[in-house]
Order: C-alpha cells, then sequence, then structure tokens
C-alpha cells in the first residue's frame, strides 16, 4: 500500500528500489510492494561543486506539488497526448537558468562535444587542476535525485581527448557506476568514444588511470561490464560498473518502459553492491556517490533516466507524481534535459507501466489512457534540436553483446534522437 509508513519488515533499511527493499551494503532482498523507504540524513558526498540548492533544498517533492497516483492517471485522460506535448512546449519555451561561461572559455571549448550543449556554471563538476595551466573544466553537471543531493552527474559521451578527465572526474568523485544510454554509433553518427575497455581481459590507460576489463555479462537489452579503475599514482584500485542500454532504438523512444525499468532495478542493485565495497572510503550520503549518466550531449535519454527513477522513488516514497515538476527542476541544473516531446511523453509511459507492473492500478482504472508510445501525426512537431556535430571516434559494444544479440525496438520516428 502506498504511503509514508512503510512495511514493518522493511522499516530502518536503507534502500527501496523500484517497490524492493534492500539491506545496506548487501543484496538481501525481501518481497513486497511499496514502502516509504525514507533513510535517515547523512553527510552531504564529497563533491567538488554543488547542484546549487541547499541539502534540505534537494528535491523536497513536496506533496502540493504532486498527484496522487490515481490523480495522474485522470490527469493523463484529461490531457491526453496532445495535451501533454503543450505541457512540455510550456517547459521549454523557458529560458535556461544559469550561466555557461566556464564552457564557452577558449580552453575549454574543444571538450565540448557539441557546441551548443553547454554545461550550467553553478552546478559544473570542477575537476581538480594538477598545474596552473591545466584546466578544471568537464562538460558534466551535479543533478539532485529523490531527497538525495548530487545523486547524478549528467555528461556528454567522453570525447578521445577527455577520456582522462572522465577518468579524474570519477576517481575524485568517488562514482562507481556508470550508465550509457546510447550506442557507441547510430545511424553511422559516432555517439560516443570508446573510454573502457569493451573485452573481458582487456585494459587501457588514460593519463593517470588504467582501466581494467574483468567481466562482461549480456543481458536482453544492456551489457554490464565490471572494471578495476587503478589510480597508477598512488596503487589504489575501486571496483566500477560500467551498464550499457541497449536497447533504445535509433529512431524516438522505445515502445515499451520495461527494459528502461528492468535497467533501473540493475543500476541501483550495482549502485549498492560498488558502494558497499568502498567501506570506509565513502562517509556521504547513504545512497552513495554520484552515479554517471551519459548518452552522447547528456540531455536526452540521459534526461530521460533521471526523470523516470526520481518519479518512481518518489511514487514508492509518497504515492505522489509530478513528471512536469521533476523536469524543470532537472533542467535547472543541466540545460537542455529532456531534449524532444517523445522523451517527455515516455517518462509518463514509464511511470504507468510501473504502476501496472505493481498491480497499483486495476485494468478499468486504466481504461481512457492515451497511448503516449503510438506515433501521432497530428501532435506538435518536435522543436527543432541543436544541429549536433560529433568529433568522437568510433566506439564499439563487447563482441559477447553482440553475439547474444538485443532487442531492437521500433519507437517514434522522431528527426532527433540524443
Amino acid at each position: 500500500m502506498l504511503g509514508n509508513k512503510g512495511c514493518q519488515m522493511c522499516r530502518g533499511l536503507k534502500y527501496v528500489l523500484l517497490g524492493e527493499c534492500f539491506r545496506k551494503n548487501t543484496n538481501e532482498k525481501f518481497g513486497f510492494t511499496m514502502s516509504s523507504g525514507q533513510s535517515t540524513p547523512s553527510p552531504a558526498p564529497h563533491s567538488s561543486g554543488s547542484s546549487g540548492f541547499s541539502d534540505d533544498d534537494s528535491l523536497p517533492f513536496e506533496e502540493r506539488t504532486g498527484l496522487t497516483l490515481l490523480d495522474f492517471v485522470e490527469h493523463l485522460k484529461q490531457k491526453g497526448r496532445r495535451g501533454l506535448v503543450d505541457e512540455y512546449l510550456e517547459i521549454v519555451s523557458k529560458n535556461p537558468e544559469g550561466s555557461f561561461n566556464i564552457s564557452r572559455q577558449r580552453g575549454n571549448v574543444n571538450k565540448n562535444r557539441y557546441s551548443d550543449v553547454l554545461c550550467y556554471d553553478h552546478t559544473r563538476v570542477v575537476l581538480t587542476p594538477e598545474g596552473e595551466s591545466e584546466s578544471d573544466y568537464i562538460n558534466a553537471n551535479f543533478v539532485d535525485g529523490y531527497k538525495q543531493k548530487n545523486a547524478f552527474i549528467s555528461t556528454q559521451g567522453p570525447l578521445p581527448r577527455t577520456f582522462g578527465d572522465f577518468w579524474k572526474m570519477m576517481w575524485e568523485q568517488v562514482c562507481v557506476v556508470i550508465v550509457m544510454t546510447t550506442r557507441a554509433v547510430e545511424r553511422g553518427r559516432t555517439k560516443c568514444g570508446q573510454y573502457w575497455p569493451p573485452d573481458k581481459g582487456s585494459s587501457v590507460t588514460h593519463e593517470g588511470f588504467k582501466i581494467e576489463n574483468t567481466d562482461v555479462e549480456a543481458q536482453a537489452d544492456f551489457a554490464l561490464t565490471r572494471l578495476r579503475l587503478i589510480n597508477t599514482k598512488t596503487g589504489e584500485i575501486r571496483s566500477i560498473t560500467h551498464l550499457q542500454f541497449l536497447s533504445w532504438p535509433d529512431y524516438g523512444v522505445p515502445s515499451s518502459a520495461d527494459a528502461m525499468l528492468k535497467f533501473l532495478m540493475a543500476m541501483r542493485e550495482e549502485q549498492i553492491n560498488r558502494v558497499g565495497d568502498l567501506a570506509t572510503k565513502w562517509d556521504g550520503h547513504a545512497l552513495g556517490p554520484p552515479i554517471v549518466v551519459h548518452c552522447s550531449a547528456g540531455i536526452g535519454r540521459t534526461g530521460t533516466l533521471c526523470t523516470i527513477d526520481i518519479c518512481i522513488r518518489r511514487l514508492n516514497d509518497q504515492g505522489t507524481v509530478d513528471v512536469m515538476g521533476t523536469v524543470e527542476r532537472i533542467r535547472s541544473q543541466r540545460a537542455y534535459s529532456i531534449q524532444v516531446q517523445e522523451q517527455y511523453l515516455f517518462c509518463h509511459a514509464a511511470v504507468i507501466e510501473y504502476a501496472k507492473s505493481k498491480n497499483l492500478l486495476s485494468e478499468s482504472q486504466l481504461e481512457g489512457i492515451p497511448d503516449l508510445l503510438a506515433e501521432d501525426n497530428t501532435a506538435t512537431a518536435s522543436p527543432k534540436a541543436p544541429a549536433l556535430q560529433s568529433s568522437a571516434q568510433q566506439s564499439q559494444v563487447p563482441s559477447t553483446v553482440i553475439k547474444k544479440g538485443t532487442t531492437n525496438l521500433k519507437g517514434l520516428k522522431s528527426k532527433n534522437n540524443y
């Protein structure tokens, strides 16, 4: 049952992930439907930057700002697909809520994958320069999660010339999970460079870090790669999980959110496992350091995944949903997140699909909900996305994954897919 009481079995536990409880630093799972899962306050994570909001103001999601699940269903029925598109157009009509001065500096311009996808100054991740001539810049922003400041780092797909910066960020922010929501090459365009070793037993070195691939697990819709990140200067080693979602179609969005929901569960489980590995090396938030999320530009699919995760965690905790408010808040921290209207519709569809999977809605309650993932030629066209040009080298999917194959879902045919 939804609400703030939670199940008796799970009171005092640290984690509630997509409707299932886990003990802190273990994989011990308890079967139940929903729980509040609210954790006790803990110190803020080690960060060289800030989301720009105080810990107490970090995505509080007050009850008055959201809809109950049944009200959310009625909202979808009343709005329809066209109404939600209008809602999205209202969001994107607003000007960015910050400056991009550091991204535009002459020495940093070539570190941006796309010239018109820059990162806010007030939420950017700041690297520690090793000399006066070294830049502290990487195209990455802290993004708050549900009741967790700096839960994510939203970033672009690394370029060959920023591979070292990427791994330096991973090390300095004590990040242990990487979520990649794009293939390396789509529609003949390179979306991301090969910044990690793709095959088991292989390794690469980028500046002061050596990355070793210890295992690759091929799932139906994603690849899970286990890495060892070695600081070559100190010899310290950390375990990293790399998750690559492979079922986002070349055009539009997936025709179902089921694969994405399973992917989110894997993401949260791996975060728990890797934080457990850190032990005393991490004394910040109970849910661990930021999860690094990227696609190509770091705003479209990246923002979509963060939005769905936040909305589901809120639904588990409060029993309320606020997709629009969540998107607006994320866009205030990583500019232009949720890049096209189809992604906005997909977020709504994912919440409904999750609720259905947990039997929170009856068939009669679902009657009349518009098919948000069906192509509608009468809907308002998506706002034109920036003309983005990639300069990264081609990267690859592990051969073990290619052999096993993945689901190629058919979705909306959008001209923009970032």
